[in-house]
């Protein structure tokens, strides 16, 4: 969790996990408090995609 950032202002993220399996995170999110941003977990994989990124995908 220390090398990780937030994609748009590289400010701390705070994690909150919904589903663990053997020390893995399966589901869950990453909240950047600066920006205000959630970044979803799914699968065991964080989206830091920022989000007008995200955005463009819908």
């Amino acid at each position: 969790m220390k090398i990780l950032a937030c994609p748009v202002c590289k400010g701390d993220l705070e994690l909150t996990v919904e589903k663990e399996e053997d020390e893995e995170i399966i589901t869950g999110s990453l909240y950047c408090p600066k920006c205000q941003h959630p970044y979803p977990i799914v699968d065991t994989i964080p989206n830091l995609l920022p989000p007008k990124f995200n955005e463009q995908k819908k």
